[in-house]
């Protein structure tokens, strides 16, 4: 992750999971000033010894909510989610919204940060 211009991606995709991890049925999580944020393959499954086909069903999930508590404890009202293909390209898109879901509500997330 980088600390940098406004353009610059915050999170980036070699800080991530790369696409297939996510056929194990594992979410990565992680958090960045004052953002909490998972991305996981849903449904939520060990696919890697199905049929390709059913590990490219699905799509990539990704939700933030704002720090402290962990995405469990996180009641589902203070959690956006997001959907996008499951494809390379769909992980990357997925990255990018992560960045944009933190510009975005940078005010927010700095004032959770400051409490």
């Amino acid at each position: 992750m980088n600390k940098g211009e406004e353009g610059e991606n915050l999170i980036t995709a070699q800080a991530m999971y790369g696409y297939t991890h996510y056929i194990y049925g594992e979410a990565y999580y992680g958090s960045f000033g004052g953002m909490r944020y998972r991305m996981a393959r849903e449904p939520l499954e060990d696919v890697r010894f199905a049929p390709a086909e059913k590990q490219q069903e699905g799509q990539f999930m990704v939700t933030v909510w704002p720090e402290p508590l962990s995405y469990e404890k996180t009641p589902e009202d203070k959690k956006k989610n997001f959907y996008f293909p499951f494809t390379e390209q769909g992980r990357l898109d997925a990255i990018a919204c992560l960045n944009e879901q933190y510009r975005s509500g940078k005010e927010d997330w700095d004032k959770i940060r400051s409490v």
